[in-house]
């Protein structure tokens, strides 16, 4: 079998240590593209497990997991394969904003995943721990295990999540553990170490899973899953069945004093908790404190399997000792009789500064060496994901003598979310959401395979098949703009537009003019008069969105390239940033760090002002 090492050759092209989702699509790509590829993992049954929420997609992290297909990846199709539920977030704002957000199988999911693994060429999973990285004079040769392995590699990919000495907290409870009780790596931070990088240390949460059958759900609201919608996978054209219900519910005042008593025993308020948690997703202890005036914060209750009795609490993320927990459970509405199965607790872990990276997600200071994921400071499974694929594809390309994958702010999700990392750091675990791409009108969910299925296709990642259907959709698309563009008389349009309580008109239109109007839809043209009824749900969601938002696509569009003058303009590899005259200190320090490729990234560094990107520019004519 290809999962079983020979231990009589232990040479690979592609090495990735961790098997999280960024160690999956690293190694997907990887062997996808035709390169012998190891997965050092510590636990077989860690591959792509959900170890926090049992769900993909979300706002912005929906458009990262199509991004992620539209490149060839996993994520989506495996996410449409054990869903139970789905749903469009921020449907009643602009299409930009829309994102995809499904429950699974985290069971399924897992299974499923490590299935498809085994069934590829080129990978062997080695259930291992990896405790040292080798070099020899800034490139990487080497990965040494603890059961005493030495694994040769021409690149190596760190996808290390949560692992790295990793601490579960409850309470005065400190056990050095990684999550749901698997164990940690507690060798490789001291290898990294010497290696060159910065180590910091990031903390991250998970509520309790409580049994489901001892929930009294006539005190919850019920949050259903809608129907036709399109799955995450754009080789995917079936709707998907929505299974099983989530429930939506509220902490009270009770609750909140339960935990307000029992802040000192906190130890995230004790300083037992050094870590650094996301802002973005805090606990309900650290929402109680910081949102003071508020009397109660939503919670839902969400499947984790289909069969399984656990039931995963969002929004009830805690570090309290079990006593305070217990009693924080119980004061909530429908959970007076709440049993729990596993208690809520915090992760701390290592992770490195990611401005020791190339926007290709390698490592500076040793060659063929790249890291993806929650080990680069960021948060949740769709980042790491695509930060995976990226690594995965650049481990390829750079051991093949090929030029190596950027993708740029304007192309997509996963390159404002890489370039935000390498370029600008984080403090604290790094979330994905739409307000980070300056350019979201154009990086929206329903074009992702436009923007990237080509870029996949070069890279060689991309199959026929899924470029086949990329080029039909195209022609469809194109056939459908044209159908759009037919006129309408007034005597025929007046009465559809009367009846949703728009004025009519008094010569005739196009229908492309009616549907600018606010107010129309499309669906309801084509419900209406048969106007491309026979092209698909994705086709005219894209034909809405383009004429609808033609203007601002437009103007958009032009701000694009004014931005790219400067990203076109590169900077060379061993520029001396410290001898600049004109540029201000804090800044050439940042710029010598930082090593940015070009202007443009240059121009987005902390500390880098606008005068010294112009003495910059000055300084390159010269």
């Amino acid at each position: 079998m290809n999962n079983i090492i020979n231990m009589k050759n232990l040479e690979f092209d592609v090495i990735v240590i961790g098997g999280g989702h960024a160690g999956v699509e690293a190694s997907f790509a990887s062997a996808n593209l035709g390169n012998r590829t190891a997965m050092v993992v510590l636990d077989r049954r860690t591959i792509s497990y959900m170890a926090c929420n049992p769900s993909i997609g979300g706002t912005a992290k929906g458009h990262l997991v199509r991004e992620i297909d539209a490149l060839g990846g996993q994520m989506g199709i495996n996410a449409d394969k054990t869903m139970l539920q789905i749903k469009m977030l921020n449907r009643g704002k602009g299409a930009a904003v829309q994102s995809l957000r499904a429950q699974s199988d985290k069971d399924k999911y897992h299974e499923t995943m490590e299935e498809t693994l085994e069934n590829l060429p080129n990978i062997t999973i080695i259930e291992d721990e990896a405790t040292e990285v080798i070099q020899d004079n800034g490139v990487v040769t080497h990965v040494i295990t603890k059961n005493g392995l030495k694994l040769s590699a021409k690149a190596v990919v760190l996808a290390c999540g949560v692992y790295l000495d990793s601490k579960i907290i409850t309470g005065d409870e400190v056990h050095n553990q990684g999550p749901s009780g698997f164990a940690s790596a507690n060798s490789l931070t001291k290898s990294l170490l010497k290696l060159g990088f910065n180590i910091r240390r990031f903390k991250t949460g998970t509520p309790a899973r409580v049994r489901k059958d001892s929930i009294d759900y006539s005190k919850f609201e019920p949050a259903l899953g809608e129907t036709d919608i399109l799955p995450f996978s754009f080789m995917h054209d079936f709707y998907l069945e929505n299974q099983m219900p989530c429930y939506l519910g509220y902490t009270n005042e009770k609750t909140h004093d339960i935990i307000r008593e029992n802040l000192h025993r906190s130890p995230l308020f004790g300083g037992v908790i050094k870590g650094v948690g996301p802002r973005y997703c805090p606990s309900i202890e650290d929402k109680v404190v910081r949102f003071a005036d508020r009397d109660r914060h939503q919670i839902f209750l969400e499947p984790e399997t289909a069969t399984s009795n656990e039931i995963y609490v969002q929004g009830m993320s805690s570090s309290l000792p079990k006593d305070v927990q217990e009693a924080m459970y119980h004061s909530i509405i429908g959970f007076e009789n709440v049993e729990i199965l596993k208690y809520a607790y915090a992760i701390e872990y290592d992770s490195i500064d990611p401005t020791d990276l190339y926007l290709t997600l390698q490592f500076k200071k040793v060659k063929g060496l790249y890291t993806a994921g929650q080990l680069n400071g960021s948060s949740g499974y769709e980042e790491a994901a695509a930060q995976g694929l990226l690594a995965g594809i650049n481990a390829s390309q750079y051991i093949n003598n090929k030029q190596e994958l950027i993708l740029t702010r304007d192309s997509s999700y996963i390159g404002v979310l890489i370039d935000d990392l390498v370029t600008k750091g984080t403090n604290e675990p790094y979330r994905m959401m739409t307000a980070r791409a300056e350019h979201r009108l154009n990086l929206r969910q329903d074009n992702a395979d436009i923007r990237l299925t080509p870029i996949g296709k070069d890279i060689g990642l991309v199959s026929n098949e899924r470029w086949d259907r990329l080029q039909a959709s195209l022609v469809e698309l194109e056939l459908a703009k044209k159908q759009i563009k037919k006129g309408v008389s007034s005597p025929l349009i007046n009465p559809f537009l009367v009846s949703i309580g728009q004025s009519p008109i008094t010569d005739g239109s196009t229908f492309e003019n009616i549907l600018k109007r606010p107010g129309v839809t499309l669906v309801d043209l084509v419900k209406t008069f048969g106007i491309l009824e026979e092209f698909s749900s994705l086709t005219i969601q894209r034909v809405e969105t383009l004429i609808k938002y033609q203007g601002y696509l437009a103007k958009e569009t032009l701000e694009i390239e004014k931005a790219k003058k400067l990203e076109t303009r590169t900077l060379p590899a061993d520029i001396d940033y410290l001898a600049i005259g004109g540029i201000r200190i804090e800044a050439r320090q940042k710029l010598d760090k930082i090593r940015p490729s070009n202007l443009g990234q240059a121009s987005r560094i902390s500390g880098v002002s606008p005068a010294d990107v112009t003495v910059l520019m000055l300084y390159l004519k010269r």
